[in-house]
């Protein structure tokens, strides 16, 4: 079986796609700001963990590059629940805005699914509400799609020409990535099993994929002999961990081990990563004009 397209590289380069994407974005987004629409883009921050501070700021930064308004609410950590859904609610009343994203985590004294709920489902972004999230789990191709899963099946597409009968394996079943991932390959015609850490010998799930996503949270989870050869491998894992030579980022597949035996594999960091961002400036744009089209119908 031939799935990899004869000129597609070993190593998905997922920066050299993200700005790809981006440039398409700003180019569609100059051509909105023609017919006097702006897209915009909320993003909330409640607390001042480091690692969301610099991931929020990077959103801005990137926001604003492709041509957008960026609204950034930056509240405090003891901020209520009822505060924080009354900010998103002016937020989905203001039409200068188009897309609302509330950084997670969230403090423990805060209901995360109440708060992604009370975000409008033509604004949610980042694609967690129960109505996109119901869309996309009956195959429907107008809600919005989860920015990390969404990037991840741009980078598929780059290296797979036909996904009709493959067998696709996801290590990790979180409403973020895995479940949304599964159900983007099973609506692109794959054979989609879902496992995760507690799945009796993940290994040999792993080891009949044809596709495998890894988003366990786990460094270097998935060896060599996890890996069938020829697979695709999508690494989503984001970890920091200790070495000799200081602290390093590494994903959830074991990359040295891996990409000699794989056909393709996304490396960690310069992979999956910078898609997501990218993801979701096109859910921006995506959002302003639906909701453009909206107003102009009503």
């Amino acid at each position: 079986m031939n799935m990899i397209t004869p000129l597609a590289p070993t190593i998905i380069d997922g920066k050299a796609e993200a700005a790809a994407l981006t440039q398409q974005v700003a180019a569609e987004t100059l051509a909105l700001r023609s017919q006097g629409v702006i897209p915009g883009l909320a993003v909330v921050l409640v607390g001042s963990d480091p690692a969301s501070a610099i991931y929020v700021r990077s959103k801005v930064r990137k926001t604003e590059a492709a041509g957008m308004k960026s609204f950034s609410h930056t509240l405090p950590a003891e901020t209520s629940e009822e505060e924080l859904l009354t900010l998103i609610r002016q937020l989905n009343a203001d039409p200068e805005v188009h897309g609302i994203l509330v950084q997670l985590p969230l403090p423990a004294h805060i209901n995360r699914d109440a708060v992604l709920d009370t975000i409008s489902p033509d604004k949610d972004v980042d694609g967690f509400h129960t109505v996109n999230a119901g869309k996309l789990a009956v195959g429907r191709t107008n809600g919005l799609i989860p920015c990390t899963p969404a990037g991840c099946l741009i980078l598929l597409k780059r290296v797979i020409s036909s996904f009709a009968g493959l067998h696709a394996v996801i290590i990790g079943c979180s409403n973020i990535v895995g479940r949304p991932m599964g159900r983007l390959l099973l609506n692109e015609g794959c054979t989609v099993v879902m496992t995760h850490l507690k799945t009796r010998d993940v290994a040999a799930e792993a080891r009949r994929a044809d596709i495998l996503v890894v988003a366990a949270g786990h460094a270097h989870l998935v060896r060599k002999d996890w890996v069938k050869p020829g697979a695709v491998v999508i690494d989503v894992g984001i970890n920091r961990i200790d070495t000799p030579d200081g602290p390093k980022i590494t994903g959830d597949v074991a990359f040295d081990e891996v990409a000699g035996h794989a056909a393709a594999i996304t490396p960690v960091p310069g992979g999956v990563g910078p898609m997501t961002i990218a993801c979701l400036l096109k859910n921006t744009l995506q959002a302003a004009r639906a909701l453009t089209d909206k107003e102009a119908s009503s």
